[in-house]
């Protein structure tokens, strides 16, 4: 989460201090990842209980640079499981909503339409549209919603949701494992959007800015010793 960044240190000359104590070589990894991170897409895990699978989920999203997932937690707390993560639970912004049966669930989806969202669940059912099939938009930024292990996505998620996708099956097992899915899904959306070199589906200079604010201060050690240190020579 970004709030506790304020203006007094959020300029550029608190990310040139705290740069000199990281390598050139770890600053270029930084910015080939923020110029492909994205907030175009979405992921939202509905009561997920299994640590392996919800920290797999944490690690495919950071591979295809999606930068938010956001957990719904109404009778099942989410935990990282670090040795499935690979470090990826750093990199990347988790935002908890917590409430029995559909109170995480309209918070979560209330949230999300407030910043543009449309939200899609997915579910096998009938209605429900090939992943392969669904057209995306460039002025139309996507939440893909995942339930957990055994029963999928519940009704209240299907009643509040804009609409339904799903991954078409070939054979008897009826869904993937959910990190599997979500790699699938995130797949063909941004294959999708890679297509038109006009798309731009990427961080703000702002938002990029905040995220290497945020990055730095998690990379340098005692970067809070360092900053009380910048803040007095600031003063001075």
């Amino acid at each position: 989460m970004l709030d506790h960044i304020t203006p007094e240190f959020s300029d550029q000359a608190l990310v040139d201090y705290l740069g000199q104590y990281i390598t050139e070589s770890k600053k270029r990894s930084i910015e080939r990842v923020l110029a492909k991170r994205t907030r175009f897409f979405t992921l939202v895990l509905e009561d997920i209980f299994k640590p392996h699978n919800a920290s797999a989920v944490l690690r495919t999203c950071d591979c295809f640079g999606v930068q938010d997932i956001h957990l719904i937690e109404k009778t099942d707390q989410y935990k990282i499981n670090p040795f499935v993560t690979r470090g990826a639970s750093q990199w990347v912004d988790l935002h908890k909503y917590v409430g029995a049966e559909g109170k995480a669930v309209e918070q979560c989806f209330s949230h999300l339409r407030s910043l543009g969202y449309l939200l899609f669940a997915t579910s096998p059912a009938p209605s429900s549209t090939s992943i392969y099939d669904f057209p995306i938009r460039p002025d139309q930024k996507i939440a893909l919603v995942f339930g957990n292990e055994h029963e999928g996505v519940s009704p209240h998620v299907v009643q509040q949701a804009d609409g339904l996708l799903h991954i078409p099956m070939q054979g008897f097992t009826e869904s993937f494992n959910v990190s599997v899915a979500a790699s699938i899904f995130l797949y063909e959306l941004t294959k999708q959007a890679s297509q038109d070199p006009t798309w731009n589906m990427f961080l703000t200079e702002n938002e990029k800015h905040e995220l290497r604010l945020k990055w730095y201060r998690q990379i340098v050690p005692h970067s809070e010793i360092h900053e009380k240190e910048f803040r007095k020579r600031n003063l001075a």
